[in-house]
């Protein structure tokens, strides 16, 4: 294992598409009181589901705090890795290493910072110092070799990958100032081209309504196959979300990729608006720090928040009317996976969605 002083682009490595084969995926247990109603407990039995229906596929390991090793060990079943390993909150998608792989199938990591979404600015918990250690520490304990980015902050969730040049963002992320504030559209670009060995940034304006990342790619779209996305959709003139998705569909359908093929765009119907409940806002902890939970927050619900594993797609449901019609679509476009939809309304109250949950390592030839 060796951290690299190069580039991956430089040393011909890619980040390939999600919809490549795993090796492995990673999760994180939750358990903070403060983001996580009920001492966490409702949203651990959501990610033990989410971690069994992805672990039909492909290797799960689950990372836990000292505390929780035992609780954790005892709810997952035997065939999920239960590992120990310090750290801040859940989310290891956003802060887990992102991989590239060069032709021959070699693996390493990317270690970029994370600040919790926006640092002391507008970040929404704090400290954040052992999330953004992970990537450094799976990288270490897989002896893979590695690249660090020492100040460009950069989450996981923020960026959507065809595998074959392109890259999806969202403005109103990688250009906000808590994270990278005092670099340009151009110097950012510069960094992805090169870490993440892209010929083309596919810039959205916004992501979902409200979301509390500032909008998150992984909100408004994912990735079938190169040329071919899924789009957070509503039919709902009224609701702001409309507009965003309108707007991302319009540009969406005037741009080509990296391979100069136009996009072939799928409307996922996203349910109907969903809110914070009081009882749901009584259940977590205040501290200071973390975002508050109030009653009737807008929570970002979408179904283009699943997980893409190596047989089958892990989505999320969420006892709406849409539910059925985004299995049928997931169908057609994965008729070769599994498609698997589990319940999701706890990880959601977290601030995701099963997308962010879950971080997998590429397969080598």
């Amino acid at each position: 294992m060796k951290l690299k002083t190069s580039n991956p682009k430089e040393d011909g490595f890619f980040a390939p598409g999600e919809f490549n084969l795993h090796e492995e995926t990673y999760m994180i247990w939750p358990e903070r009181a403060d983001n996580w109603r009920n001492g966490g407990k409702p949203a651990q039995t959501a990610y033990v589901e989410v971690a069994k229906a992805i672990a039909m596929f492909e290797p799960v390991t689950m990372l836990v705090s000292k505390k929780q090793y035992q609780n954790a060990r005892h709810l997952l079943p035997e065939s999920i890795r239960v590992m120990e390993m310090s750290n801040n909150d859940a989310w290891i998608k956003d802060y887990g290493p992102i991989y590239v792989m060069n032709q021959k199938g070699e693996i390493r990591g990317v270690d970029c910072r994370f600040n919790a979404w926006g640092g002391l600015l507008d970040g929404l918990y704090f400290p954040w110092d052992q999330d953004d250690l992970i990537a450094e520490k799976l990288c270490e304990f897989n002896h893979i070799d590695y690249y660090s980015l020492k100040e460009f902050i950069l989450e996981g969730c923020s960026i959507h990958l065809d595998g074959d040049g392109t890259l999806y963002t969202t403005e109103e992320v990688l250009l906000s100032e808590g994270r990278n504030g005092k670099l340009s559209k151009e110097e950012i670009e510069e960094v992805l081209k090169a870490y993440c060995n892209v010929e083309k940034i596919i810039w959205l304006k916004q992501g979902f309504f409200l979301d509390e990342t500032n909008g998150d790619i992984d909100n408004m779209l994912n990735v079938v196959r190169p040329g071919e996305i899924v789009l957070t959709w509503t039919e709902d003139l009224d609701d702001p979300q409309y507009e965003i998705s309108k707007a991302a569909y319009e540009q969406l359908k005037n741009e080509t990729d990296a391979k100069g093929r136009r996009l072939t765009i799928h409307k996922m119907l996203m349910p109907e608006p969903m809110y914070i409940t009081t009882e749901e806002s009584q259940g977590v902890d205040p501290v200071n720090g973390m975002l508050p939970r109030f009653p009737g927050d807008r929570l970002t619900a979408t179904y283009v928040s699943y997980y893409t594993a190596n047989g089958g797609i892990v989505y999320p449901l969420f006892n709406d009317k849409n539910d059925q019609a985004a299995g049928i679509l997931l169908e057609k476009l994965y008729p070769d996976r599994k498609i698997i939809g589990v319940p999701a309304r706890e990880i959601l109250l977290g601030g995701g969605n099963i997308h962010c949950i879950a971080q997998s390592v590429p397969k080598n030839k």
